[in-house]
């Protein structure tokens, strides 16, 4: 089996952030979106991996080079964004006819990865949410195969959205019905959707099995990313001796990376800080703090900091990019 994960989209609603890094690889809870996947999967015996890769997508290939190398990775270049269907299509070289698990690369999912893995269906990942409208949604009869698929219906016949977490086994039909969508232009919201490939293979006799979700993280948006963080913390934050740390308090959770310098602060809770940046005379929750950053005499909460960024002055909530500057004094 291949994993196929996509990280080509350009994350707007991320930005500042994803202006200089794949929002795959922005930090939460001291790992990233795409470490968090990769190790999922990694634990069930799959290690070949199939990157759909873009905008800043140099950077997803040095840090899967870098903290993977262990991985048989491809790296196919979706150039021309038309949406996930079409990014699909251009691995079908490299998957042939094998099966595939497909994890969209801005979803982090708490489920049983082997269950699904060793199913002898095709399976797709799904969970309630109150307004459907913004997802594709599945329609599931009583013994939980799936009887249609439809992306961000206005008219929902089901709150069951579709999570991002897709185990394919006819790839070849898959495959099949992409082409078919691409050449008669069939494309919902302006994007040639996975989802509507997916209904095809449902016409086509291909059975779907349905598998909830434990948990769903997003991280699509600053709000909800800082939630997510929050969240994540309490699972993979390893304890902190505070007295590392001069005249600090810690208030756990919190993830503070190699080669920090804090003092006279307060951090904590939720907390998640890169590497090598320094804190002084500061007070910082709730948030996520880049590398290499410069934080002095703040008060911060609910703020999302880039790599490289000094900071000075007074109580806000922030949302700033890489190689920023800011003195609010």
């Amino acid at each position: 089996m291949k994993a196929i994960i996509p990280v080509a989209g350009a994350g707007t609603k991320l930005r500042p952030h994803s202006y200089t890094q794949p929002k795959a690889l922005i930090p939460l809870a001291g790992k990233t979106v795409l470490s968090i996947i990769i190790d999922q999967l990694k634990e069930v015996g799959i290690n070949e991996f199939v990157f759909i890769v873009g905008y800043l997508g140099d950077k997803i290939q040095d840090y899967v080079k870098a903290k993977h190398p262990e991985l048989k990775a491809h790296y196919v270049h979706q150039v021309d964004r038309q949406g996930v269907g079409h990014a699909i299509r251009l691995t079908r070289s490299i998957v042939n006819q094998d099966e595939v698990l497909v994890v969209l690369g801005d979803t982090i999912c708490e489920y049983n990865v082997q269950e699904v893995v060793d199913s002898p269906y095709s399976m797709i990942g799904v969970r309630k949410v109150e307004d459907p409208r913004e997802f594709g949604v599945a329609e599931i009869e009583e013994d939980c195969f799936i009887s249609r698929v439809v992306e961000k219906p206005q008219i929902p016949k089901s709150n069951m959205a579709l999570v991002g977490v897709y185990k394919i086994k006819e790839s070849d039909q898959m495959f099949q019905c992409l082409e078919n969508n691409i050449r008669a232009g069939l494309r919902s919201h302006g994007e040639y959707s996975l989802t509507d490939a997916l209904d095809c293979m449902i016409q086509m006799g291909v059975k779907f099995q349905s598998f909830k979700v434990e948990n769903w993280f997003d991280c699509g948006r600053k709000e909800t990313m800082l939630e997510s963080n929050a969240l994540l913390l309490k699972k993979f934050a390893p304890k902190t001796d505070a007295s590392q740390y001069e005249n600090t308090v810690i208030i756990p959770p919190v993830s503070i990376g190699a080669g920090c310098s804090i003092k006279n602060s307060i951090i904590g809770p939720n907390i998640s800080i890169g590497e090598n940046t320094t804190i002084d005379y500061s007070i910082v929750k709730n948030s996520i703090i880049g590398s290499f950053s410069n934080l002095f005499d703040i008060v911060l909460d609910d703020s999302v900091i880039g790599s490289d960024t000094n900071l000075r002055g007074e109580t806000r909530s922030l949302n700033i990019g890489d190689n920023t500057s800011i003195d609010l004094g």
